[in-house]
């Protein structure tokens, strides 16, 4: 079948549920496996950095320093979790804690000032940010949140922590 005639495959091209099911679970394995192959810039390679650091950095990227707790509620994990994470990056250079002048007990993390390390991270970051630019741009903003929704439920429903 030609990829014309596949459901799905036009601009205006409606789907029953089946029909999208069926697209989706054709396409997400490819998605994580092209995830998979991302190159991680040289600079950051000897890091061992994993999916979830790349969640953690691009909060951090694009939101700017924050503390822990926000971070790891952010993530979805526990703060220890988070803050392992952190003192393993810290330790390497990558990222830079700081207590909050504001509230003494809480560390705040950012991204390194290091010109090499953050550009690294945001060429990382950049190839996949412009992807979604591109998938994005040809929807309307209440078709963006929609589909947002729908990973999100769907990610929860795979996890087995539907609400």
């Amino acid at each position: 079948m030609s990829k014309e005639h596949e459901p799905g495959s036009g601009p205006e091209a409606a789907l029953s549920t089946d029909q999208a099911i069926r697209a989706m679970l054709l396409v997400m394995p490819r998605v994580a496996a092209r995830l998979k192959r991302t190159r991680i810039p040289e600079r950051l390679r000897s890091f061992n950095l994993a999916p979830r650091h790349l969640s953690l950095l691009s909060y951090l990227l694009f939101d700017g320093p924050m503390p822990v707790n926000e971070l790891a509620a952010r993530l979805e994990v526990a703060p220890t979790t988070v803050s392992l994470m952190v003192g393993d990056l810290s330790r390497q250079g990558v990222l830079e804690r700081r207590t909050d002048p504001a509230d003494r007990r809480r560390t705040i993390v950012t991204i390194t000032e290091d010109v090499e390390t953050r550009s690294a991270i945001e060429a990382w970051l950049a190839h996949g940010a412009n992807a979604w630019r591109r998938a994005f741009e040809q929807l309307t903003p209440d078709q963006r949140a929609m589909f947002v929704r729908t990973i999100e439920t769907y990610e929860r429903e795979v996890s087995g922590s539907a609400d």
